[in-house]
């Protein structure tokens, strides 16, 4: 028996964010207990708590969708933060906890307001590659949907590896109906995780972007609330000019598809580093029968 939570990331509201599966304490597990543990809860990531093995982190992650394991993912790597905090494993030192995972060291800042803690995750550094024009329409077969041309698509690897394109607006990303089948053979062929698009909202409106991630190779067809996607496309957004390097904040919403509604916190700080956050909440709080 293992203390086992299920913590919806990017939301206040329980059932209304990205579920994370969180087994909090996994010595002794092996790699197949734990991908079968996943392939079992069937969430988009299950996280297994281990002590940390280097110096300067507080607990060490590993994060599995229901077929295989990611070096980094954001949502997971939010919830879990939430969930050892909240059970007592870790305390933030100097508002911080960091995260051991197949990525490297991930820090955390934990912010209180008005009884409302919210985490926020600096990204991997993103690295990029082109999309070859055979691949772009590829992609727009897919999507059944023009992608727009004066913001090239890109592959940007923020641990997670992720195809970025923008389409005419989020009206228009709302109404995108993929291919899953075609698109999980052309994640295989590109080596990506999935597809994460957005669409633009008219200024003034609550949300600058509306976002959308894929990943039906991974077996996850729509994830609801996507962090690291989130944060590829931030990043991918300074390159193509939207966004300053420095100093740049907006609101992203995602999962109104999946019946969800996650409110996702995007900042650049100094040398382009991307920060992605939002609430968590606990829906589930019990024992694991491993």
């Amino acid at each position: 028996m293992r203390a086992y939570k299920v913590v919806d990331a990017f939301s206040s509201r329980p059932f209304m964010g990205n579920p994370v599966a969180v087994v909090m304490d996994a010595r002794g597990l092996s790699d197949k207990q734990m991908q079968n543990i996943a392939g079992w809860t069937n969430l988009s990531e299950t996280t297994f708590i281990l002590p940390a093995t280097q110096k300067n982190a507080d607990y060490r992650l590993r994060i599995f969708t229901p077929y295989s394991e990611l070096p980094f993912a954001g949502h997971p790597t939010l919830g879990s933060a939430h969930a050892a905090i909240e059970a007592g494993l870790i305390k933030a030192k100097n508002g911080y906890v960091i995260q051991e995972c197949g990525q490297g060291l991930i820090q955390i800042a934990v912010q209180e307001s008005k009884g409302t803690q919210t985490l926020i995750l600096n990204m991997p550094h993103a690295a990029f590659e082109p999309l070859k024009s055979e691949d772009i329409a590829e992609l727009e077969t897919i999507l059944g949907q023009k992608v727009l041309s004066d913001t090239p698509p890109a592959i940007v690897n923020v641990g997670a590896v992720w195809v970025v394109a923008q389409v005419a607006d989020a009206a228009t990303l709302l109404d995108l109906k993929p291919d899953f089948s075609r698109s999980a053979r052309f994640e295989r062929t590109l080596g990506v995780t999935g597809l994460s698009l957005y669409g633009t909202y008219p200024d003034g409106s609550s949300s600058a972007i509306e976002v959308r991630s894929f990943a039906p190779s991974c077996g996850v067809d729509e994830d609801p609330v996507c962090g690291s996607g989130n944060g590829a496309i931030a990043a991918f957004r300074i390159a193509r000019g939207q966004l300053p390097k420095e100093g740049g904040r907006y609101f992203a919403t995602q999962g109104e598809k999946r019946g969800r509604a996650g409110h996702i916190i995007v900042e650049t700080a100094e040398n382009g580093v991307v920060r992605i956050g939002g609430a968590c909440v606990t829906c589930l709080d019990g024992q694991i029968h491993i």
